[in-house]
Formats: C-alpha cells, sequence, structure tokens
C-alpha cells in the first residue's frame, strides 16, 4: 500500500504543471493533497478518474479559492468523514478521513502562523487537533495522519535553526506540541527509515532556495504505533515540482 502526502499549492495549478501524469507515474494507491484552494466544481474530476483514481473527495475551505484538503483513492473506503465537527477547523476545510478495512487516512492541513491572529488560531487549532485525535484512536487505533504540520520537528529538519528560531513554523512552542503529539503515539515514518540532514519538502519560493536545497521538513506520513511492524518504506520525492512543497510517501503492508 503506496500513500502519498502532497500539499500542492493550488490543485488546478498542480495540473497545469504536469501533475496528473506525474500521479500515474508515481502510481500510489492513496493520495492525500492539502491546499487544493478550489472547489469541487473546479477540479477535472473525471481526467483524475482517467488517471486511475475513481474514489475522490474534496473539502474545500468555505472561503473559495484557500485551503481545502482531499484523498484520492484506488481503493474504495468503507467509510468517509468530512471535517471533525469542530467549526473552526472544518470552516477552512483542514482535515478529511477514509476509513479502509484494516487502517484509515487522514489527510491534514495544519494552519500557518503567518501572524499573530494567525499565530493564535494555529495554537487553538493544534490543542483542539490533539484532543480529537486523542479520542478518535480510541475508536480507530490504526491511523495514518498524512499531511502540512506547518511545523519542523527537530533541528536536523530545517536549512538553518539558529536564525529560524523565532520563526513560525519553527517556534520552541510549535515544536514541543508537535512532539507530544508524536509521543502520544504516532512514528514520524521518515525518520523511522532516514536519519540524515538536508531532506526537506518545503522551500520558500525567494533567494533560490529550492536550487540551494535551503528547505523545511513540515510535510509527515504519521502513522499510529500499532502499525510499526507493517512500515516497509518511507521517503521524500523532491524531484516533483508542481508546489514549493513536495510529495512524501509512505508504505504499508
Amino acid at each position: 500500500m503506496r500513500i502519498i502526502s502532497y500539499n500542492v499549492n493550488g490543485i488546478r495549478a498542480a495540473i497545469s504543471k504536469g501533475f496528473l501524469d506525474w500521479l500515474q507515474q508515481a502510481n500510489p494507491d492513496i493520495i492525500c493533497l492539502q491546499e487544493i484552494k478550489a472547489q469541487e466544481d473546479q477540479i477535472p474530476v473525471m481526467e483524475v478518474a482517467a488517471a486511475g483514481f475513481p474514489y475522490q473527495y474534496y473539502f474545500p475551505a468555505q472561503k473559495k479559492g484557500y485551503s481545502g484538503v482531499a484523498i484520492l483513492s484506488k481503493i474504495e473506503p468503507k467509510n468517509v468523514v468530512f471535517g471533525t465537527g469542530i467549526e473552526h477547523m472544518d470552516y477552512e476545510g483542514r482535515n478529511l478521513r477514509l476509513d479502509f478495512e484494516t487502517f484509515s487516512v487522514m489527510s491534514l492541513y495544519l494552519p500557518s502562523g503567518t501572524n499573530i491572529d494567525r499565530l493564535e488560531h494555529k495554537f487553538m487549532y493544534m490543542d483542539d487537533f490533539q484532543k480529537y485525535i486523542d479520542n478518535l484512536k480510541k475508536e480507530i487505533p490504526n491511523l495514518v495522519i498524512c499531511g502540512d504540520y506547518n511545523i519542523c520537528h527537530e533541528a536536523i529538519d530545517i536549512h538553518d535553526p539558529i536564525r529560524n528560531a523565532t520563526v513560525s513554523g519553527f517556534l520552541p512552542v510549535e515544536r514541543a506540541w508537535l512532539d507530544r503529539f508524536m509521543k502520544s503515539g504516532f512514528i514520524d515514518t521518515f525518520r523511522l527509515f532516514n536519519k540524515e540532514p538536508h531532506n526537506y519538502s518545503w522551500w520558500s519560493y525567494r533567494a533560490n532556495a529550492r536550487a540551494n536545497n535551503k528547505g523545511w521538513r513540515i510535510d509527515y506520513c504519521l502513522a499510529s504505533e500499532p502499525l510499526k511492524e507493517r512500515l516497509t518504506r518511507a521517503v521524500i520525492l523532491p524531484e516533483a515540482k508542481h508546489s514549493d512543497h513536495c510529495p512524501v510517501l509512505v508504505e504499508i503492508n
């Protein structure tokens, strides 16, 4: 089972840059998308189906052209859950879950903290999300949460940890939250298989950051602890260039 997570920074823009051709070549069973920035009627769903994904689920933000998540699957889920039931999270289209026979997959787009107001909103989201997942795991122990967490976990996950120490996405309080979240029963699947530095999933469009690999690792496939023995591989796919992010992949038996 190949699962990919990809913040496409606008699904229509990504499609115009060859995303669907790449998707056929990458050939995941499930792909979780973030920041789709489109309503379903703006997405070429027939073309997506022709690329091999008959099961498509979109959860856009109520604000057009903003945020939103999706999951495309080759396998029919037994259940689909749009949102969390928490209004401030669901208004911006940040959580979508598919339940299959032996595990569930969530596409997550955690807010960024671009200014004081958004940082406060991010902290509220993080607290509410932790409580939501703590309860969800009682019902669904085999859970994979794929997405853009907008947080680098450790210094190894960012190109310049010293100068970014006061920037949202690498603030001590954000990193501490992500650390607690992982320790509450989740595995950073990439780090399970790869301990090397200079592996990133997002680069600024400024200052030629991607060409110089001055990036941040803020996209994760986190798997709940009961799935550990079923994890076989996890990699970052930086050659895909349809966005300022790149995809991250996990394989599960």
